[in-house]
């Protein structure tokens, strides 16, 4: 299969695709830490003694789980134009980007918080810590390592998911596949090549996942 391939035209498309794997790294770096404070947000806000915070967030997340990331992508980069609402194409896929993958995030952390004992929350009640102090200093740090996992997985989703980006004429890794095949009619080496740089995203991020959990276990022991 491989001796099938012309790495001629891959070469020659490199620079193209090494400038798109940096978008695509930093489109998703960017959507990722959106998406990890809206998570946090929207979590604090179901948990909260607020009927009014606890509804709100609940519309969001089930709202954004319900529907598929390509129809609220077109909903923010048609819909807000129609509105009056102008936003480039690249803020408009780290909204859609952020949004989407918050909600999962929300949920993520409120499993991970839930499984703490009441009795910790309890004990900073007692001490006159307000709630936003118990968030902050009691319960968000603990949850961290048991969401290492599941937090990466949604990641790695998100990485995938900005393949979609794409469709709103992003130069990112889909992107680049795209022209390769479209100039030279080589889907193989276009998306195969794809393939390969977000196989690296991959790794990148199971690497990190891996010293972070490492670190966070040598800290407890310490």
């Amino acid at each position: 299969m491989l001796e099938a391939l012309n790495f001629r035209v891959i070469l020659e498309y490199m620079p193209l695709y090494l400038q798109c794997f940096a978008a695509t790294l930093w489109l998703s770096a960017l959507s990722l830490l959106g998406a990890i404070l809206v998570g946090i947000i929207a979590c604090a806000m179901r948990l909260s003694q607020s009927w009014f915070l606890k509804r709100m967030a609940g519309i969001y997340i089930e709202s954004i789980r319900s529907t598929p990331l390509l129809a609220q992508l077109y909903f923010f980069y048609f819909g807000l134009p129609s509105l009056g609402i102008m936003m480039p194409e690249w803020v408009t896929g780290v909204i859609a980007l952020t949004l989407n993958s918050g909600a999962y995030y929300a949920e993520i952390i409120r499993a991970g918080i839930q499984a703490i004992s009441y009795g910790q929350i309890e004990a900073g009640i007692s001490s006159g810590l307000s709630y936003f102090q118990r968030m902050r200093n009691i319960i968000l740090p603990q949850p961290l390592g048991m969401t290492i996992r599941p937090m990466l997985g949604q990641a790695i989703v998100l990485v995938k998911d900005s393949s979609l980006l794409s469709l709103i004429s992003i130069m990112e890794l889909t992107r680049a596949g795209q022209m390769l095949t479209s100039d030279r009619f080589m889907p193989t080496e276009g998306f195969l090549t794809t393939a390969a740089f977000y196989l690296v995203i991959y790794y990148m991020l199971k690497v990190f996942s891996s010293w972070s959990e490492k670190r966070l276990v040598f800290q407890e022991t310490h």
